[in-house]
Formats: structure tokens, sequence, C-alpha cells
């Protein structure tokens, strides 16, 4: 086979290996500007809850904290699907993922963020920011979701595809239904009926590195933004968005990433740092625990199966 193929079955270099194994390599919390400020996130410690109220002033008052931001700094979306890149999705969604509104809709939800001029300062701040909370009842099973009396997470939202069509809140987004040819003549056909209900269990896509991103607002209105993501694109069509602005005034450098698997497609801390940056000034720099990364970003779903199939005995 030597010399068929130019690179089957060769060993060519990675074009990205020496800066790797030499660590030149640049990922998301590697890049810094000078007088940067770091930004954490206050996180809900209720899987569902009511926001009655956040108060922020004593972290304001705090110093050495330049920024707070919460829902409220981020305009309501319509419950419209949008084009954003290269992805069509409902920014209502969107807007109350990166940062709850009128509900805390999982455990670890954003409701609150802060910028300050170091880690230790910033997490002082988050202590001092006071959340009234009215927790509500919940379910983490996806057949006890679906049930009649099962509490209401979204409740805005009317299951799509339904017949006859929904005129109450669901926790089934979407129905759907396809057909082709005559499954009951088919079974009645079939020499051999298998017929098995399967459960599958969310799995985090597990990347090595966390989400990083930083942001730096300019007195012009343009932002520059550097980010471990999967689809930059994406990243400057979700957050002119999400923030009210052009996309011509978003420049989004996607760095080196470690690990993504289609779990960096979306926005979870890049909306937060650029308002918080346009508030405060200063570049702002944020990354995720990793506790955070499994609490709040987007693993691959469970689902519960149910699977019928029929055959003659010759196959």
């Amino acid at each position: 086979m030597e010399g068929k193929y130019k690179w089957i079955g060769t060993r060519p270099d990675r074009p990205d290996g020496a800066d790797k194994v030499t660590g030149r390599a640049r990922f998301g919390a590697d890049f810094n500007l000078p007088g940067q400020l770091i930004g954490k996130v206050l996180r809900s410690p209720h899987a569902h809850a009511v926001i009655k109220s956040i108060d922020a002033s004593k972290a304001l008052a705090l110093n050495g904290v330049k920024a707070v931001i919460t829902a409220q700094d981020f305009p309501d979306q319509a419950n419209l699907i949008v084009p954003t890149g290269e992805m069509q999705v409902n920014m209502r969604d969107i807007t109350r993922n990166i940062m709850a509104r009128e509900k805390a809709l999982y455990e670890g939800h954003p409701v609150a963020a802060v910028a300050a001029v170091s880690e230790a300062i910033a997490k002082q701040a988050l202590a001092l920011i006071k959340v009234d909370y009215k927790v509500m009842p919940h379910v983490i099973d996806v057949a006890d979701a679906m049930k009649p009396n099962a509490p209401i997470l979204h409740d805005h939202l009317l299951t799509e595809g339904a017949n006859p069509p929904a005129t109450k809140p669901s926790n089934i987004a979407k129905r759907i239904e396809f057909k082709k040819g005559d499954a009951k003549a088919g079974f009645a056909q079939a020499e051999v009926v298998i017929e098995k209900d399967y459960t599958t269990q969310a799995v985090h896509q597990g990347y090595i590195e966390p989400h990083a991103t930083l942001a730096s607002a300019a007195e012009d209105g343009q932002i520059q933004v550097w980010s471990t993501t999967q689809g930059h694109f994406q990243v400057r069509g979700f957050c002119a968005r999400l923030l009210g602005i052009e996309t011509s005034q978003i420049r989004v450098t996607p760095t080196e990433i470690g690990g993504g698997f289609g779990g960096k497609t979306v926005v979870y801390l890049e909306p937060l740092a650029m308002r918080l940056s346009q508030k405060s000034g200063k570049p702002v720099k944020m990354t995720m625990a990793r506790e955070d990364v499994f609490r709040a970003s987007g693993p691959a779903p469970g689902g519960n199966v149910k699977v019928k199939i029929g055959a003659t005995r010759d196959g």
C-alpha cells in the first residue's frame, strides 16, 4: 500500500500538535487584557423556584465591585423561532436560560452576575446578593413530568403539534408524528414481533476544558469577545439579539478548544461578560468551575423509548 495513497496509512503531523505539546496553544482561560475584571455568577440552589425579588445593593457597595447584572439587564424576547448564525432557535428560551427571569428553572440556573477587581471580591459580592425565592415543586423523571398533574416548569409553553391544539401550558414541548405505509397490516403479516421499552439517562459531553470567555466593550459600542466556542458566528448572532445590538458591533474570536462535542454551540457566559463589560467599562473575564459545567450547561438529554418491530422469519 505504501506510495499508493497520499494520506491514508501515513502519519502526518498535526498542524496544531507542536503548539499543544509545547504549551504555546492558548485556550479560553489563557486570554487576558490589561485592567480586566473577574466575573462570577450567582446560581439558584433550587430546581424550581419563583424569584420574588433580588437585592444587590450590598454587593454593589462592596469595594472593588464594578458591576452587577440580573435578568433586568437583558431585553425580553418574543416567543418566536429566529435565525442566529447557523441555527434557528427560540430566543425567549435562550434569554431565560442565560439569566433566570420570573423563575429559576433548574438547580444552578444563573440569577445574577458580578464583575470585580479580583476573584475573591467577586465571590464575596455573590454572598451579599439577597434573593427571595418561593420554592416550587419539581420532578426529575420524564414520565412524571408528562403526567397531567405535574408541576409546570415553563408557564408559556404550549405543546406544538398537539391534536387538538393545546390551550394550556404543558411540560411537553412538541408532538411529532411520522407515518409511512400501513403499520397495522405490516404487523399482521409479521411472523415475529418484538416490543421493548428503553430508558436512557442524561449524559454530559464531559469535555476537558470548562467554558471560558473574555469580553471587552469599547466606548464606541464595539465589543470584542474571545470564547471557547464551536461556532463563533452563532455566538455573535445569539449575543446581538440578547443584548439588543447589531451583529456588526460584535467581533468573536474562537480560542483553542479543549473539547466540545456539541456542548459549546450555544451561549452561557458570553452575553453575561459582554453586559458586565458594558456596565463597568472594563474587560471582563469569566470561567466556569467544573461543577458549574455539569449543573448549568447542556448535556445530551435522557429519554424513554418504546420500540415495536416485526419481521418474517426469513428476515
